[in-house]
């Protein structure tokens, strides 16, 4: 779960930064250039939180399939 709370901190931060500049760019100074910057972070945020998801899910599998393999081991003997 640590990698999880990691993931959660990192996605939520480049999400709010993200949507600063998005807000900066579009609304108040008029630069494109921010605006875009500031949507493509928050593509990497939601794109980093994803992909952390997937792996703790992965790891969770993972430990759940290695925990059958000993119990099925255990009872062939």
């Amino acid at each position: 779960m640590k990698l999880l709370s990691t993931v959660k901190f990192v996605g939520g931060t480049l999400l709010t930064v993200g949507i600063i500049l998005f807000s900066i760019g579009y609304y108040e100074s008029g630069y494109n250039t921010s605006a875009a910057i500031g949507l493509g972070t928050v593509m990497g945020a939601v794109f980093i939180f994803l992909m952390g998801v997937f792996f703790v899910l992965t790891e969770e599998m993972h430990k759940k399939s290695n925990h059958h393999k000993k119990i099925a081991t255990t009872i062939k003997k």
